[in-house]
Formats: C-alpha cells, structure tokens, sequence
C-alpha cells in the first residue's frame, strides 16, 4: 500500500481543531497527510520514523547548535515524515529559533504544541480524525458500489456501468477494445489531445498483456499522470484468464483517490463479467432452457413464452470493415456484449461481418435504431414486432428493411407495412411460382451456380446498378460482378440496361425470397 492509500487526515485539521491550540510556525504552508503519530527524543530518530508520520519531540535530546539542530531536520525530512510537533516546556520555554530556521530551510512543517496539551491528546485526536475519514470514505464507497451494481443489471448495462463510474470519480470514463475503438464513453469528453492519449495508452497496455508470456507478470493497469491530468488505464481479462479484450481509460484533471481506485476496481470487475462469454451470449437459465427445447424438436412459438416476451422484433445487420480500425469477430465477447448492449437484447448472433438479432418487444411498441450501432460500424434494417409464428415472415421484413438501409446509405432502416403494393395484388403461391419460372434457366449456367447469380443480381438491382457499390458490398471485384450479370442476361435472354426488364427481375426476386433463394 502506497502512502497515499494509507488512512490519513490532513494536517490542516488537527491545526483547525481548538481542543489541541497547535499552531504551524514554521514550514510551507501547502496540506500535508498524516497517517501516524510517533513520539521520541533520540538524538538521531530516522530509523524508526515512517512516511506520513507527524513526529511529537520536547526537544529533551535536541542538539544544542545550529548545525546539531539542521542536521536533525534533515534527518528527520529524509525519512519521509509529515511534520514535526515541539511541546513547549517543560525543556525549552519556547520553540528554538535555530529549529524554526532549519524548518523552513528543509520544508518542514513545524507545529508549536502549549503546555497544556499533553502528547497523547495530540495522538488520540489524529487516530480520531483518521477513523472518521476512514467510515466516510467507506461509505462513500459502498454508496458507489450499490450504484455499480443497480448499473449492471440494466439493459444498457456497459453504458450505464460507466456513467456511475464517471460520477463517482468525477472522471472521464471511456471503454476501448483491443483495436483502440471507442465503444463507450461517459462524462464531460475532454479536449484534445487527452482523448488521443488515453487510446494511445489503452493500445500499449493492452498490447503488452497480450504478447506477454506469463500473465501473472504483466501489469492490469497503467497511469500517465502529467501537469493538470491524470490518465489511468486498466485492462479486462478475456475468456482464457490471460489476454485482454477490453481496456476501461479513465481522464481525470486531479489525482484518483484511495476511494477513487476502489471503484474503479470495482467497476473493472462488473464489466469483465459484462464482457464475459456467458454474459454476453446470453447463457441465462431461461434462454438456454429454450435452446434445449428448440434442439429438442420445439417451435418458436412454444419456446418464446420461456424467454420471457409475448412479440419480437427481428434485426439484420451489415458490418462496414471500414469503420473500426478491426473487423468484427463473432468469438469476440467484447463485440457481443457491445452490440447486446446497443439493441437491448442478448438474443444476436454474429458471422463475419453479418449480424442476426431478436428484440423483446410489445405488439405496439416501434423499433428504434440505437445510434451506438452506427457509431460501431453497423447499418441495421429492423422488422416490426411479430409474434413467434411469424418470425420468418419478420426475418424477410428485417433482410428488406437491410437491403433499403444499405442502398440508400442510411445507418439503419425499420420496415412498414403498406397494404397498397404490387405484392398484395399476387397471390403469394402463384407469384413463387412465377419466380421460379422465372429463373428457372439460371439452373443450367453452371459455375458459380444459381444461389450466387441470383444475389448478385439482387445486390446489383438494391443498388441500382451501380457497379462499385454492388462490388464493395460483395466484397468482389466490379469485373466479377459484371462477368456475373452477363451471365444472368445471357441464360435469361433479357437485356438488363432496359428498366422494365429491371422492374420485372425485381418484382420475381422478392416473390422468390429476398436474397434470391427459397
């Protein structure tokens, strides 16, 4: 335990305090801490003297010159005590001017001590005042403990966790992940570059525990503490106990506090369990009680009252690799808890740069796109709320609603019902039926095969043929889509540059199935 962490009062207390009558006549006049009281009249008393102590002397073996006294100062400074307190008589009338002297000379605060306060009133004090502070800071921190915990079981548990840390700490309070992205932040952002150098130190302490080859040697927690702010850094564990998926950067304009440091502990520890595998798959009893009955042969809408909602909203999402410095990783628990946390649900799954997810909701309720999605890198497309037989026809309502958001480059599109459309003047038996007369040939056009024409000319048509988004979203050379679209034309004997053709493969492909499959 550092001396900061040790219990202490400051001295301006015990000089504030009338019973005692000290008064500091020598020394600076800046606050020091004082965490013990000691008293002695060894000529040389460094040896047995601790940081922080403030050192009680009648002067009985005081030297007698001024070179004895200064050397006794310096003594007594280099053994790290907080103050030095001289009783007046029964030795010495008086505090000696030479020990006033030597004070000032070495920093030292010197308190003049009367007559009639006895050594021990002086002690007995101190350990009261120490004990007081102790139960406030105790308080405190069970105060900002219980706050934690209320944080952590909200829906938007990581974002919430990290607001009570800000308020309790007065810190500015941001999560990053192993890239160095921002996936949270509470509080006042500081300027720049405070935000730049704490994901700076958040990448560097991270990167340290990951290429580390024994764990138990390698630093939690890194601070960088420079005129005006203070940074610290604390990393999460990952699921093997060894590397790190998380780093909790803390931007401070005074240095933390021993109260401070203990909720930042505990905040630490909330989010690692946030951010575990468990929590973040959403391996409750409830939830994995519905798996095994799905596994068992259950339907949907047997299982969905086991979880807890009546209607659920269907989301498909979209990852642009562009947008964070790495690409989302569906083993990451960090990622799942981020994006859980952004919907308000642990029901998603993530592959590759696709995301699936399903919402609790109320028949009545509309869905909103949560703007930590976007900032993530995801653009989202969200059913209407369904009930759990009519899940699939939602999961179609969310793979359009996608589809909508990404041609018109919008971060998230909700689906709406429109009774007026061309789909509700087809029966939808007959309008199957039509699409798969339709691009039936496809069948016969050999490699890459039907399943991918079919979704790039989907894509292609989203987009509005345009060549390089339909590319990009492809994640395919705009020469490969054209080679593919040359293929469609050709097995269907349609020339795709007129409109009305477009319109028909359009209207075929939705009848078909959103991406061009059953």
């Amino acid at each position: 335990m550092t001396e900061s962490e040790q219990p202490s009062v400051p001295l301006s207390a015990l000089l504030a305090d009338p019973a005692l009558g000290l008064r500091q006549v020598a020394g600076p006049a800046e606050d020091r801490r004082v965490s013990t009281v000691g008293t002695t009249e060894i000529e040389n008393p460094a040896p047995y003297l601790v940081v922080g102590e403030l050192l009680l002397t009648a002067g009985v073996r005081l030297p007698r010159d001024a070179d004895g006294i200064d050397t006794y100062v310096r003594q007594v400074v280099a053994a790290g005590v907080s103050a030095l307190g001289f009783g007046v008589a029964p030795v010495h009338e008086e505090v000696p001017p030479d020990l006033i002297a030597a004070c000032d000379r070495h920093g030292l605060p010197l308190l003049r001590i009367p007559p009639a306060t006895p050594f021990v009133a002086v002690g007995r004090a101190t350990y009261t005042a120490i004990s007081e502070a102790r139960n406030r800071e105790l308080r405190e921190i069970s105060r900002a403990q219980s706050a934690l915990a209320t944080a952590a079981a909200r829906p938007d548990a990581l974002q919430a966790v990290l607001d009570r840390l800000g308020t309790h700490t007065g810190a500015w309070a941001a999560l990053y992940d192993t890239h160095g992205n921002e996936l949270f932040s509470a509080g006042p952002r500081p300027a720049s570059p405070t935000p730049e150098r704490l994901r700076a130190l958040a990448v560097r302490t991270t990167g340290r525990v990951r290429t580390a080859a024994a764990a138990r040697s390698v630093p939690a927690a890194a601070a960088d503490h420079r005129t005006g702010t203070h940074l610290t850094v604390h990393t999460l564990p990952g699921p093997d106990g060894t590397t790190t998926t998380l780093a909790l950067g803390q931007a401070a304009t005074t240095a933390p506090t021993p109260v401070h440091r203990q909720v930042t502990s505990t905040a630490t520890v909330l989010l690692a369990l946030l951010t575990s595998p468990r929590h973040a798959l959403g391996t409750d009893t409830r939830g994995a009680g519905a798996l095994v009955r799905l596994m068992l042969g259950a339907t949907p809408a047997e299982v969905a009252p086991a979880l807890g909602a009546g209607h659920w909203t269907v989301v498909h999402g979209r990852h642009d690799h562009h947008a964070l410095t790495g690409s989302p990783d569906d083993d990451d628990p960090a990622q799942l808890a981020t994006l859980g946390t952004a919907l308000g649900t642990p029901y998603l799954y993530v592959d590759g740069p696709d995301l699936k997810a399903l919402i609790p909701s109320t028949p009545e309720a509309r869905p909103e796109a949560p703007a930590q999605a976007a900032e993530l890198g995801w653009t989202l497309g969200f059913s209407t709320p369904v009930s759990a037989s009519d899940l699939p026809h939602a999961d179609r309502q969310a793979e359009r609603a996608l589809q909508r958001a990404l041609a018109a480059e919008l971060p998230a599109t909700i689906h709406t019902e429109d009774p007026l459309t061309v789909h509700a003047l087809v029966p939808p038996a007959d309008a199957r039926d039509l699409a798969r007369a339709r691009f039936a040939p496809l069948d016969e056009a050999g490699p890459p095969g039907p399943a991918i024409l079919l979704n790039t000319l989907h894509t292609w048509l989203t987009h509005h043929g345009s060549w390089d988004r339909t590319a990009a979203t492809l994640q395919v050379h705009r020469n490969t889509v054209r080679h593919r679209l040359t293929r469609v034309s050709e097995a269907l004997g349609v020339d795709l540059q007129d409109p009305g053709v477009r319109m028909e493969l359009w209207f075929a492909l939705q009848w078909l199935g959103t991406d061009g499959r059953d």
